[in-house]
């Protein structure tokens, strides 16, 4: 009875203890949520903002107020600039210009990763140490050097120009967020693979890539930012009007005496559409990514 007694008082207690805590916790997860809340809002207001900006003509953006709705949605602007503004030739350019600058970013950025932390030779501290050095330069001093090394090559006005320079200054971001995701990887996976007759090659397309989507995901999405959104190279090496982006299309809409604001919003608008895309098909990988390289062992 005693025995019976004291496990029914300590079952009890263990049942009260987190009723107990319960308000506590419920406050706390409230105060969390709120603040989520409000960070979400101050996230997603500059995008309502941006549609709705782009759903006016110049009288409604300068005589409403920023957060007044349209009084008739103008989704001509759309279609304005889609058409008469050339903006789906410099869009496509745009999509395929970063995807193959991401693309070789991303394959040279895995390989010379996976030299450095699984394979043994002797100049891999001084070859990092080259690539981390990369970090260091700022951008916008290599454009003369460059301008004038693309113009003796003949790549100016050439989308290869634009290829070769995105991949270069990503490369060293790409490669030390890699290296932190690398030493995490156990080895005893690619031991296995070897004493099973495994070649290096395979050892690198068939283990190694597939145990480095979350991370590549994550590299993936930086380098699309910036090579989405960069103004200054693609309007300084390329000068036809066929091989521009779309950061340097909205130039169209800025006359010298007029400037069509809603057809610069609908451009504006329309150039988040691939980031917001790719990163919400990416998100779950993305948050892996960035997690996964910070706990070794």
């Amino acid at each position: 009875m005693t025995e019976s007694a004291g496990a029914s008082t300590a079952a009890a207690t263990l049942t009260a203890w987190p009723s107990e805590r319960s308000l506590p916790q419920r406050i706390g997860r409230i105060v969390l949520y709120a603040v989520l809340i409000a960070v979400a809002v101050v996230q997603i207001f500059p995008l309502v903002w941006l549609l709705l900006f782009s759903l006016k003509n110049n009288q409604e953006v300068f005589n409403l107020s920023p957060f007044a709705l349209p009084a008739h949605p103008r989704w001509e602007n759309y279609a304005k600039v889609w058409t008469e503004g050339n903006i789906s030739l410099y869009f496509w350019n745009s999509v395929w210009m970063t995807f193959a600058a991401v693309a070789c970013t991303v394959v040279l950025g895995s390989l010379v990763t996976f030299a450095l932390t699984r394979l043994s030779w002797g100049w891999k501290k001084p070859v990092l140490g080259l690539f981390m050095v990369g970090l260091m330069i700022p951008v916008h001093s290599t454009l003369i050097p460059l301008f004038q090394m693309f113009l003796k090559a003949h790549l100016t006005d050439h989308p290869l120009s634009i290829i070769l320079t995105y991949t270069a200054f990503n490369l060293p971001l790409t490669i030390m967020i890699l290296l932190g995701f690398y030493y995490t990887l156990p080895r005893e996976v690619e031991e296995a693979a070897i004493m099973d007759g495994c070649s290096v090659n395979r050892l690198f397309v068939q283990i190694i890539l597939p145990m480095t989507a979350s991370v590549l995901a994550t590299v993936v999405i930086i380098n699309m930012i910036y090579n989405w959104n960069e103004f200054v190279f693609i309007n300084t090496f390329i000068s036809s009007d066929e091989r521009k982006t779309i950061t340097v299309g909205i130039q169209n809409f800025i006359g010298q005496y007029t400037t069509d604001w809603g057809a610069i919003g609908a451009t504006l608008m329309i150039s988040m559409l691939p980031i917001l895309a790719a990163f919400f098909a990416l998100s779950n990988r993305i948050v892996e990514g960035i997690t996964a390289g910070s706990v070794k062992g």
